[in-house]
C-alpha cells in the first residue's frame, strides 16, 4: 500500500473520484481518505479545505500509519527561489528548512530524531518522472513558511540564500512521517517564482494557470505509479 498526499490542485481532479471514501478516527482527529486496491489518497487540506496553517498534519500522517502505508508520495505546490527553476517544472527535494514550526508526535516523551529525506524513495520517484519526460530536478532544499499569505519580497530575498523552493506543508509532513518510520518523498510542483525573483510582478492568475498545467502532468504520473510496480 502506497500513500499519496495531495493539495488544493486536486480538489477538482477526477483522478480519485471513483475511489471509495473512508473516514478514520485517530487520536489527533478524524481524517477522510480515498482507498484504492494498491494505494490510498489523502487530501491534506481536508473537506471543507483548511488553509495551510490550519492543516492537521498529525492526524493525516497517523491515518497513513493506521492504513499501513509502506511509503508516502506527496505532491506539494511551491514557489521558486532560483531563476533557473522555472514555473511549470518540478523538484524532488533532498532536504528542508523549517525552524519556525516543527510538529511532533512526541509531546509527552523525550525522543530525538535526525531528520533525513528517504533517498531511495526520492530516487524511485525521480526516475518515474523522467520516464514521463517531466522537467524535474533531483535534489534541492525546501523551505517551509507558515502561510497562509505568500512571502514578502524581503522574506524571499532572505530565503533564497539558503533554499531552492518555498512552500507551506512539506516539512511538517516529512518530519511526522519520519517519526512514524514511513519513507516519504515529495514531488514539488513549481507554480510561480517567489515574490521578487523574476522581473515581472507575481499575480494569482499566473499561479492558477501554472497549477492547472502541472496538475495534468502529476495526474499522469500518479496513474503510472498506481498501474505499475510500487516501491
Amino acid at each position: 500500500m502506497i500513500g499519496i498526499i495531495g493539495g488544493t490542485s486536486f480538489l477538482d481532479s477526477d483522478l480519485f473520484r471513483d475511489w471509495p471514501t473512508k473516514r478514520l478516527d485517530t487520536s489527533y482527529g478524524s481524517v477522510s481518505v480515498m482507498v484504492h486496491e494498491k494505494a490510498v489518497f489523502l487530501q491534506r487540506h481536508g473537506d471543507p479545505p483548511l488553509p495551510p496553517h490550519k492543516i492537521n498534519h498529525r492526524a493525516n500522517i497517523r491515518a497513513m500509519k493506521i492504513l499501513g502505508a509502506a511509503n508516502i508520495i506527496a505532491v506539494n505546490s511551491v514557489g521558486s527561489l532560483k531563476i533557473k527553476n522555472r514555473p511549470g517544472t518540478f523538484v524532488v527535494p533532498d532536504d528542508f528548512i523549517s525552524i519556525w514550526q516543527i510538529p511532533t508526535f512526541f509531546d509527552d516523551e523525550m525522543q530525538f530524531m535526525v531528520p533525513r529525506m528517504d533517498v531511495d524513495l526520492a530516487e524511485w520517484l525521480y526516475r518515474r518522472c523522467k520516464v514521463l519526460k517531466m522537467d524535474v530536478q533531483r535534489g534541492g532544499v525546501y523551505i517551509q513558511t507558515a502561510g497562509p499569505r505568500l512571502e514578502t519580497r524581503a522574506e524571499i530575498a532572505m530565503l533564497k540564500r539558503s533554499g531552492d523552493i518555498v512552500g507551506m506543508t512539506m516539512a511538517s509532513e516529512a518530519t511526522l512521517s519520519m517519526e512514524q518510520q514511513i519513507p516519504y518523498a515529495s514531488l514539488c510542483s513549481i507554480d510561480n517564482y517567489g515574490h521578487g525573483i523574476a522581473k515581472a510582478a507575481l499575480t494569482m492568475e499566473e499561479i492558477k494557470e501554472n497549477v492547472m498545467a502541472n496538475t495534468e502532468r502529476v495526474e499522469a504520473l500518479i496513474r503510472t505509479i498506481i498501474a505499475g510496480d510500487l516501491p
